[in-house]
């Protein structure tokens, strides 16, 4: 398939790619979108072809472009030129990225994660933040962590603000989701540590014995662990706040939670 060139702001194309800034959409669709070389260049990396590239005429030549290219149309999906207004429509942003992609949405079920493969696995609770989650699923790629576990009603992972916190890094690093329910029922059979963080716990985190695969449960932004899943932990900690800060942001909590548990690797 040749590429073709778009122009017009209401192309039907453009409002469907636009469309993806709503959840409905990518509910529907199933498909998100992803801005720069460099994200698209991880989904390449990882086997992940555009469903399709958009190129803005001011777009620099690279190699990396000519491979996206190459490989969206080869894997049967479509290629357009556009102009910087339709980039900056679909992004949002004065100053957009000149390409552009939209992917298929990928879920890993919880009976597909294999604990064993990977030191450290993150579960989150009601995280409502896509900054936070984006962050925390880059953190979690930076770290060899296996993957995030999603627990009732959070934020859309492959929303466009979510999608651009990760860094790429959406396409590295497996994504679960599960009702309160199933993750308990899956969480019996899990064979290292679960320790959740609350602010009311006595154990330091750097004292807790995090047995391998460790699972490091995280609660919500707001509200922390509820009582329901911190009692499913083995152990709940703490990370001391020495100034006059009471907490820390979601994210980097979870960092911190993150390194505790893959320290020595």
């Amino acid at each position: 398939m040749s590429e073709r060139l778009i122009t017009s702001l209401t192309n039907e194309t453009v409002k469907a790619v636009r469309a993806l800034h709503m959840r409905k959409e990518r509910q529907q669709t199933g498909r998100f979108l992803a801005e720069g070389l460099k994200s698209i260049g991880e989904a390449l990396d990882l086997g992940r072809a555009p469903r399709l590239l958009l190129v803005g005429q001011d777009a620099r030549p690279h190699p990396l472009l000519d491979r996206a290219r190459s490989e969206t149309i080869k894997t049967g999906g479509e290629v357009v030129i556009v102009t910087h207004a339709i980039l900056e429509k679909i992004s949002r942003r004065e100053n957009p990225q000149t390409v552009l992609a939209v992917f298929d949405q990928t879920y890993l079920p919880l009976t597909g994660i294999r604990p064993e493969s990977a030191p450290c696995w993150v579960a989150l609770e009601q995280v409502r933040d896509p900054g936070n989650l984006g962050t925390i699923i880059r953190t979690a790629d930076a770290a060899g962590c296996g993957g995030v576990i999603l627990i009732g009603d959070c934020v859309d992972p492959f929303s466009t603000e979510a999608v651009r916190a990760t860094m790429g890094s959406i396409f590295a690093v497996s994504i679960s989701r599960a009702t309160v329910e199933d993750f308990l029922a899956w969480r019996a059979t899990w064979p290292g540590a679960v320790v959740g963080t609350r602010l009311d716990a006595t154990v330091d985190h750097r004292a807790a014995a995090l047995t391998r695969p460790a699972l490091i449960l995280m609660g919500n932004e707001q509200a922390g662990l509820t009582d329901r899943l911190a009692a499913a932990c083995d152990v709940n900690v703490k990370i001391p706040m020495r100034g006059r800060a009471d907490s820390l942001n979601l994210s980097v909590a979870t960092g911190i939670m993150i390194y505790a548990a893959t320290e020595g690797l």
